[in-house]
């Protein structure tokens, strides 16, 4: 009998050990600095886009059923129809499973800007996102300006200037948020 339980022992701690060590390793999380990944995602079309080049991009992750998502929206449009004709794009990632969710948020909303659809969390995943809302700030050039977590007024006069110093080509990597 103690024979029995020591071999079903030593068999769940050499599963145990297998599985640990076949586990793929973690991706390293996006940070300040960093060239941010390029992605290829669908809109709501079911067209796919690139993140774009050459602008100030903002680039948020959310999700219809994330309350400070939806308390950040309507900040964010003003500030794309704001800055747009500047150089700003705004790309909308959502996590969300259900589309039509989606595309009844975005009519509802009638968001200006890019919306794009990762349904299966990958291009979050790789950014290192798994809170919602999420937002990192990228410069012309493609480096990782600012990362920031929770629900952000856009329109509040730090930020706006923190964004008009991006736009003008200032390293904002340091500025407190």
């Amino acid at each position: 009998m103690l024979g029995r339980w020591l071999f079903m022992g030593a068999l769940v701690a050499v599963i145990a050990g297998v599985a640990w060590f076949g586990l793929p390793e973690a991706k390293k999380k996006v940070t300040m600095g960093d060239v941010a990944l390029d992605f290829s995602l669908p809109d709501l079309q079911s067209k796919k886009h690139a993140l774009p080049k050459g602008d100030v991009i903002l680039l948020n992750f959310w999700a219809t059923w994330c309350p400070p998502c939806r308390q950040e929206m309507p900040s964010m449009v003003k500030l794309s129809k704001k800055y747009a004709g500047k150089g700003l794009k705004v790309v909308a990632v959502s996590v969300d499973r259900d589309s039509k969710a989606l595309k009844d948020f975005v009519a509802e909303y009638n968001l200006p800007f890019l919306v794009l659809h990762d349904i299966d969390s990958t291009v979050s995943a790789n950014y290192g996102v798994y809170r919602y809302p999420e937002t990192f700030l990228i410069d012309r050039e493609g480096h990782v300006q600012a990362h920031l977590i929770g629900a952000i007024e856009w329109m509040s006069p730090s930020i706006q200037k923190n964004i008009k110093d991006l736009l003008d080509g200032k390293d904002v990597s340091a500025v407190k948020w």
